[in-house]
């Protein structure tokens, strides 16, 4: 039996958003929405507040006045905060139960690490948390007794497919008993998987988004086009799991149906398959242990022809190499790693850098970044100020790259 849970969507106007709160919708019996946040589509936000009705609701600080009065016009009574400071507020809140942690990017961190130094219960979207600040956040997650359940759909089925007493404890995932021998993270390809590197240096936007299988903003599916986001779940899993990144392996499968696996040393792989529909690991990780409906549509076995998995090309895909060397050499880099991959898919959107210049900015942060230098990144003030220094020598990359 799922006890009522009250739920604080924070990243609400995003894809992963639209995912969790059409179950929610559904499930008005176990679930309330207690609070939302949005940062740009505002006019989203305040419809979602027309529908769910949350107590709180978070947005940019420069809009928190508008965006009240607009709300009381419309005679809804919701309480209004602003900025990092009201996400953290929220994630705090000792009426929120489960933070939906879907805010893309490093603007998501301080409020996912905040919500679990709460004990609060966590479904993880936002992988630069752990990309950015894995020790940490392991940590504080056990000190606290909060609960992570990611909802990348990756993770999210390799979570499946492990033992209930890892699902508790990662660690145990070294115990010998468990018999894990490794994880196999599976990507798409993306759009380019049947392009040549020369089609991929001439590419637009409009092409780098338009991701084969899956509804995803921007960021994330360029990301995807550049499997630069199959990187930074390699790292994010290498905590979650606690495992070293050599053994944790990638393979495309175009098809999306088989979401991750644990290969065994008996031999055994186990596999979690589904239609590519983000609903599903949401369910799962809302109601764990407990399952309920997801309202995705269900897989149709006798409907798949072939299922087809290919080995990486790491020079066609550069940014996936650039995140296993990054996990190699520590947190300083793969902070470095995220701040300039960010920075470096914004310069893409905006029109100053060709697709494929993102994995040579984030090779040339890697390596002209003195990351051995750089504070160590114990707490968040050192993550963000690693952080900061990353993006400074990006911007000064990509000026003279543009």
């Amino acid at each position: 039996m799922i006890m009522m849970q009250r739920i604080a969507v924070l990243g609400a106007t995003g894809s992963i958003g639209d995912s969790t709160l059409s179950i929610l919708a559904a499930q008005p019996h176990n679930y309330e929405v207690y609070a939302l946040s949005g940062y740009q589509r505002l006019d989203k936000l305040f419809a979602l507040c027309q529908q769910f009705a949350p107590q709180r609701v978070c947005v940019p600080m420069t809009a928190v006045d508008d965006f009240a009065q607009r709300l009381s016009d419309a005679g809804l009574h919701i309480d209004v905060v602003g900025g990092a400071a009201g996400l953290i507020d929220i994630a705090t809140d000792s009426q929120t139960d489960t933070v939906v942690a879907a805010i893309v990017g490093a603007a998501g961190l301080s409020s996912t690490l905040a919500a679990a130094r709460a004990g609060k219960r966590i479904l993880l979207a936002n992988k630069e948390a752990l990309v950015m600040a894995g020790q940490v956040m392991i940590e504080a997650v056990k000190t606290h007794h909060a609960t992570l359940l990611p909802i990348d759909s990756e993770h999210n089925a390799i979570f499946q497919c492990l033992p209930a007493s890892i699902q508790q404890d990662n660690t145990q995932i070294h115990n010998q008993r468990h018999g894990v021998r490794k994880l196999w993270l599976t990507a798409s390809g993306g759009p380019f998987l049947n392009q040549s590197f020369a089609h991929m240096q001439q590419a637009g936007v409009a092409e780098a988004i338009k991701h084969p299988n899956w509804s995803m903003g921007q960021k994330i599916s360029v990301d995807s086009a550049t499997m630069m986001n199959k990187g930074l779940e390699l790292i994010e899993a290498c905590h979650l799991f606690d495992l070293p990144e050599d053994k944790i392996n990638v393979v495309i499968h175009p098809q999306s149906i088989i979401h991750s696996m644990v290969e065994y040393s008996d031999g055994s792989f186990l596999a979690q398959l589904g239609s590519p529909d983000m609903k599903t690991p949401i369910a799962h990780a809302l109601s764990y242990p407990e399952r309920i409906e997801s309202g995705s549509q269900p897989l149709d076995l006798y409907e798949l022809s072939h299922l087809e998995f290919i080995k990486p090309d790491l020079q066609k895909f550069a940014c996936l190499r650039l995140a296993r060397q990054a996990m190699q050499a520590g947190a300083q880099a793969t902070i470095v790693l995220n701040a300039a991959n960010e920075m470096a898919v914004a310069a893409f959107l905006a029109g100053q850098v060709r697709l494929t210049d993102i994995a040579d900015i984030n090779e040339q942060a890697l390596s002209e970044i003195p990351v051995a230098r750089l504070s160590t990144a114990a707490d968040i003030e050192d993550i963000l100020a690693i952080d900061a220094t990353a993006r400074r020598y990006t911007d000064a990359i990509i000026a003279k790259m543009a």
